[in-house]
């Protein structure tokens, strides 16, 4: 962590901790963006490939989300470095050491998300108490089995396809990466009348022009198996789902799948961003002036972070996910207004929404947030 470079703004980042136990491979990172609003919620990512820069970027994505959302939780994101699909035994023992090792940090709650679910938040709940996204059996609203995000989604599509001149009964929809997030909103817009005409995973794209059966993929991939294995349908190569036409694109798995590469391959009217930073900056732009609507990660999936917090304060199932209807719905069309009236990109439009909810919670607090780098060795350095 030595030499590290932050990238520091006016918000943040408060805090990156590095945690590193070689005696158990574990390899892991915290950051903390900004805590003006309250204790920062933020998932626990784990993949092989994750970075402190990822960590930063996602950790500054829910700072926005959860601002935007009106929650009274600051903004952190924690990876570490690991195979999701390693044996039980060994990912629960990093898990546990990484919140033990964080176990002081109190300004940080963990999360689910990619590559960890409801019985890893077990894990840390056991650990240290600290955590949302828990099984129903320890009090919790279970987001992945329900389908916060994509039922935030759905509400989102509701108030956007209006905007692109869609109609969602009838509108064609293609989701990259068909998992917890991906499947619970093809199901959610299938109920309203969407088609399913495309998904992927890892291995590949299953592309089916009159509609695949959102049903049926979804059991497959419950039981562990591809998005190839259904029955019917085109099979295609991984990135051949960019080139899918439709009319609702949802990106749902990892970072930067659409760059200035790419993006002219793309064939939608409308975006909703079911991952976290999913897109560069410069394929947004592209997209815009096409006339694509792009409606930004931390508005479309805040479902699932919003059902947390609730979760964290003791709140029912229903409230929650009337909450996430209600806040949603509201931020889309003011996204919508906003980028319209202004004449800049929705996401512009969000972030201008966003920070200055972070901003005025700032001059409420005795000390606004600071940039600070912790080394692996505990010495907590100011740049």
């Amino acid at each position: 962590m030595a030499g590290l470079i932050l990238d520091a703004d006016d918000i943040g980042p408060a805090k990156i901790i590095q945690v590193r136990e070689p005696g158990i491979g574990l390899e892991a990172v915290l950051v903390v963006d900004n805590v003006a609003r309250g204790p920062a919620i933020g998932g626990l990512r784990m993949a092989p490939d994750v970075t402190t820069a990822e960590c930063m970027r996602l950790a500054r994505a829910m700072t926005l989300k959860n601002s935007c959302a009106g929650l009274a939780h600051g903004g952190a994101k924690s990876v570490l470095i690991g195979d999701p699909r390693q044996p039980r035994a060994h990912k629960e023992r990093l898990i546990r050491a990484f919140a033990w090792m964080l176990r002081n940090e109190s300004d940080y709650i963990f999360g689910p998300d990619m590559g960890t679910d409801e019985t890893c938040m077990a894990w840390v709940q056991d650990e240290i108490g600290r955590a949302v996204g828990l099984p129903v059996e320890l009090g919790g609203i279970p987001l992945d089995e329900l389908g916060a995000t994509g039922w935030g989604l759905a509400q989102c599509a509701e108030i956007a396809a209006p905007a692109c001149g869609l109609q969602l009964d009838g509108a064609r929809v293609a989701i990259q990466g068909y998992g917890a997030v991906g499947r619970h909103a093809a199901r959610f817009l299938a109920e309203r009348g969407a088609r399913l005409v495309a998904a992927s995973d890892t291995r590949g794209t299953i592309a089916q022009r009159g509609g695949l059966d959102v049903a049926e993929l979804t059991a497959l991939k419950m039981r562990g198996a591809s998005v190839l294995d259904y029955a019917g349908g085109e099979r295609l190569a991984q990135d051949a789902l960019l080139d899918v036409d439709c009319d609702i694109w949802i990106p749902a798995a990892r970072p930067d799948v659409l760059r200035e590469d790419n993006a002219a391959r793309l064939r939608t009217r409308l975006v909703l961003q079911g991952a976290n930073i999913p897109f560069t900056a410069g394929a947004e732009r592209l997209l815009a002036a096409r006339g694509v609507l792009v409606i930004p990660d931390f508005v479309a999936n805040a479902g699932g972070v919003i059902c947390a917090a609730m979760e964290y304060h003791g709140a029912t199932r229903g409230a929650a996910f009337d909450a996430i209807a209600e806040k949603i719905r509201a931020n889309t069309t003011a996204v919508i207004d906003t980028a319209a009236a202004q004449r800049i990109l929705p996401r512009e439009a969000a972030t201008a929404l966003a920070l200055e909810g972070v901003r005025r919670a700032m001059k409420l607090r005795r000390w606004t947030a600071g940039a600070v780098s912790v080394n692996p060795n505990g010495c907590v350095c100011a740049p």
